[in-house]
């Protein structure tokens, strides 16, 4: 059974920082690309950023490039999103999410993944 959990969210200022955690376990972590994603209060689930298979090529929402790093440790099975310059709009549920098929590149499409976490609340305030 494949299981994603998320960890890392919490209460942070504007402008500050939050690196969330995804541990994966179920199946070959290292074979499969990862994506994050995030849903806040009255919206959609939107895109964040994603990572390849390798950890070679990532891509980002226009709204976090530049604050927002994807990272993967594949021989620890986790999937990092490093939160710099937190704004408030930034606030939502962010969730893991993995790939339905292996060696794939990455992807904005949450139709792509086929696993995902519980989520993680980050919720940023003065």
């Amino acid at each position: 059974q494949v299981q994603l959990v998320e960890s890392g969210g919490g209460l942070v200022q504007p402008g500050g920082s939050l690196r969330l955690s995804c541990a994966t376990s179920g199946r070959t972590f290292s074979s499969y690309a990862m994506g994050w994603f995030r849903q806040a209060p009255g919206k959609e689930r939107e895109f964040v950023a994603t990572i390849n298979w390798s950890g070679r090529s990532t891509d980002y929402a226009d709204s976090v490039k530049g604050r927002f790093t994807i990272s993967r440790d594949n021989a620890k099975n986790t999937v990092y999103l490093q939160m710099n310059s937190l704004k408030p709009e930034d606030t939502a549920v962010y969730y893991c999410a993995g790939a339905t098929s292996q060696y794939g590149s990455t992807s904005k499409r949450a139709s792509r993944y086929a696993y995902w976490g519980q989520g993680t609340q980050v919720t940023v305030s003065s």
